[in-house]
């Protein structure tokens, strides 16, 4: 196994053989009592579709490889090896034993000439100075996000990764905006009447910066307004539509398909009715915040 299929290894799934069960569950994640500490309310949060973790205590996340190194207290070759006995383990009530199969994020390793190298927790100070610079919050981005480092011909590089529901990302960095395939849209299921609805995810983690309270509503970040028609059903389960599209053409255009299918939107984009995008008008008014120290050397985006 391959240090990219041993990462599709379910992290339920080996939970669940330590005796570790999510205290709740919803549409795709679960949320735990991290075994990291003694605690009453549930701070771990394991993303069932993108097999990753995060936990809110230590502001700490990643595959389950990361996860096997804090749990056993192991450099990253142990835990690999940890990693390829249990998948030959048995599952526990189940008569056969665990076995591979190829993940979304194992099958978007090769796509529309991107090749993923590796992703990982978002550290790169180059990735954080840029958030810095569109006024987000370094801890929201890094619970969204991951770093993502790709190459594209013959050269590397590295982004801001955001998942969607296929297994793909969304890729940004000052120089780039793209996408690791499949192209897809992004859920965020909180069981509210209403949603929000997003074209891209810097805008998403715009609004939840300095309205974290939004954090806690249904949202849809569509990662390309071509992508609206796979969103309709998540949006049809609402009972009201708070969009926060672009000030061009194209979110025009959207927004208008949507009150041509009478959903029940409401257009909030007259809060930031003079700048390109809801980031946009943060930037234009935000205090900005002290810059991260840079390191002496480090790869070029």
């Amino acid at each position: 196994m391959t240090d990219g299929q041993i990462k599709t290894i379910p992290i339920k799934d080996y939970l669940k053989s330590r005796e570790i069960h999510p205290a709740k569950e919803y549409s795709g994640y679960g949320m735990y009592r991290s075994p990291f500490r003694d605690e009453d309310t549930p701070s771990l949060k394991v993303d069932y579709n993108r097999n990753l973790w995060f936990d809110f205590g230590s502001n700490e996340g990643g595959s389950i490889i990361d996860l096997v190194m804090k749990l056993e207290k192991c450099p990253f070759i142990e835990a690999i090896e940890h990693l390829k006995k249990f998948s030959l383990m048995p599952v526990k009530g189940e008569e056969h034993s665990f076995s591979f199969h190829r993940g979304p994020v194992a099958d978007k390793e090769k796509t529309n000439g991107i090749t993923l190298i590796e992703e990982k927790p978002l550290e790169h100070p180059k990735l954080l100075e840029y958030l810095q610079s569109r006024k987000i919050s370094l801890d929201i981005a890094r619970e969204h996000c991951r770093e993502i480092h790709y190459k594209a011909g013959e050269r590397n590089y590295f982004a801001l990764g955001f998942g969607n529901d296929a297994g793909g990302f969304a890729l940004r960095n000052p120089q780039f905006k793209g996408c690791l395939s499949p192209n897809h849209i992004t859920t965020v299921e909180r069981k509210t009447g209403t949603v929000l609805l997003f074209e891209g995810f810097i805008d998403y983690l715009s609004l939840i910066t300095i309205q974290p309270e939004k954090a806690n509503i249904s949202a849809v970040v569509l990662n390309s307004v071509n992508n609206l028609e796979k969103a309709l059903p998540f949006l049809s389960k609402h009972s009201s539509i708070n969009v926060y599209l672009d000030n061009d053409d194209g979110g025009k255009r959207t927004l208008e398909k949507l009150k041509g299918l009478d959903y029940p939107v409401k257009n909030c984009s007259s809060f930031y009715a003079q700048s390109k995008d809801l980031n946009d008008h943060i930037c234009r008014h935000s205090i900005p915040k002290k810059p991260i120290q840079k390191r002496k050397k480090g790869l070029g985006i």
